[in-house]
């Protein structure tokens, strides 16, 4: 019987070295990704059934990550692994696509069940957080964040990027895209959220949880 494929993402290698050390006894880990944008292309490459991602990794983020593999592999699972118990990114990643949601200082005991409930069709949501995520899904975002939810994927990418600090030129190599093209994402994005200035665009990203600091 074939074991499921897992495929691990966090921007620490040693947490990943971790997690593998902890589940390749029971499943075929068949990779390890370090930044979003690595691991969108080893998950269309080694189609798993099941990732365990972080949130904050750079080049592109744990939930925007999740979204685009959720629409190139809709029968994959997501489970976000993450240090942070805010109550709306926990909803956010539900609608984002991920079937479980636990936390690093937990994973040790709780990993294994999340997984095991995953791959069976259900949702898994650390009990730690379980009553104000629901309270968050159920309110559904404020006129803010549902402005937010509107930007585009590649939107979203070239926010992330130049909150980074990549110049233009960099995030259209990145990307695989012309210089014109990105700088067309940036001032429409820019005007969409009545943005002016670059420090501006940063507080965004780090508000929205498109960059974490």
């Amino acid at each position: 019987m074939n074991r499921p494929r897992l495929l691990l993402a966090d921007d620490h290698v040693l947490v990943t070295d971790a997690l593998k050390s902890m589940l390749a006894p029971h499943y075929d880990v068949v990779g390890t990704a370090s930044d979003g944008r690595s691991l969108l292309r080893a998950a269309e490459t080694l189609k798993p059934d099941l990732i365990v991602v972080d949130i904050g990794m750079p080049h592109l983020n744990g939930l925007d990550a999740t979204r685009q593999i959720k629409r190139l592999l809709p029968r994959a699972k997501v489970i976000v692994l993450t240090m942070n118990e805010d109550c709306d990114l926990v909803a956010e990643a539900f609608r984002a696509g991920a079937s479980g949601y636990l936390l690093k200082h937990s994973a040790a005991q709780e990993l294994m069940l999340a997984i095991q409930e995953v791959l069976k069709g259900a949702s898994y949501l650390s009990p730690r957080i379980t009553g104000g995520a629901v309270s968050a899904l159920l309110r559904g975002g404020n006129a803010e964040s549902e402005k937010a939810r509107k930007l585009t994927p590649r939107q979203r990418e070239v926010i992330q990027l130049l909150a980074e600090g990549h110049s233009m030129k960099e995030i259209a190599d990145v990307l695989a895209i012309s210089l014109r093209t990105v700088a067309a994402h940036k001032y429409r994005v820019m005007d969409m959220l009545a943005i002016t200035t670059n420090a501006e665009l940063y507080r965004y990203a780090v508000k929205h949880r498109i960059v974490s600091v």
